[in-house]
C-alpha cells in the first residue's frame, strides 16, 4: 500500500507561523496603544531626554503616532513622529516579503547606518526653530 502524497499545507503553515506570530504581536501592541491613549497623563513614561534637556528624541510622539495610526489618521500620525510612521511602513514591507519568502529580509550594515544617519538628522532638524513640523 502506498502513502498518499504530502500536502503543501503542513510546510506553508509551519513557514507562516513566525510571521503570522509576530503579526499578532504587533496588532496587540497597536491595539493596546489604540485603547489606552498616550495623550493622557500617567498612562505611559515621559521621555527621559525630553524632560532632562527639553529636547526631542527621535521616538517622541511616537506612541501618539501609533495611536493615531490605530485610528486610521495617517496625517495626525505623520505629524506626531513622521520618522516612526516611515518605519512602521518599512516593517509592513519587510514583513509581506517574509511571507512571500519565508524569510525576513536579511539586514545588511549600510541599513543600520543609514537608519542611524536618518535619526540624528531627523532629530537634530526637529530641535531646531524651522523644524516645526516635525516636533510632536
Amino acid at each position: 500500500m502506498t502513502e498518499p502524497p504530502p500536502t503543501a499545507l503542513a510546510p506553508r503553515t509551519r513557514r507562516l507561523a513566525a510571521p503570522f506570530g509576530v503579526l499578532a504581536g504587533v496588532l496587540a501592541a497597536f491595539g493596546y496603544v489604540g485603547v489606552v491613549d498616550p495623550r493622557e497623563p500617567g498612562h505611559y513614561p515621559v521621555c527621559p531626554l525630553l524632560r532632562l534637556t527639553g529636547l526631542y528624541c527621535p521616538g517622541c510622539g511616537g506612541l501618539r503616532g501609533a495611536h493615531a495610526l490605530a485610528h486610521g489618521d495617517l496625517a495626525a500620525a505623520l505629524r506626531d513622529n513622521a520618522l516612526a510612521v516611515g518605519c512602521y511602513a518599512a516593517f509592513a514591507v519587510c514583513w509581506a516579503v517574509w511571507c512571500v519568502r519565508g524569510r525576513f529580509p536579511a539586514p545588511r550594515l549600510w541599513h543600520a547606518g543609514a537608519l542611524g544617519v536618518l535619526a540624528l538628522v531627523f532629530t537634530i532638524v526637529r530641535n531646531l526653530p524651522f523644524g516645526g513640523l516635525l516636533v510632536p
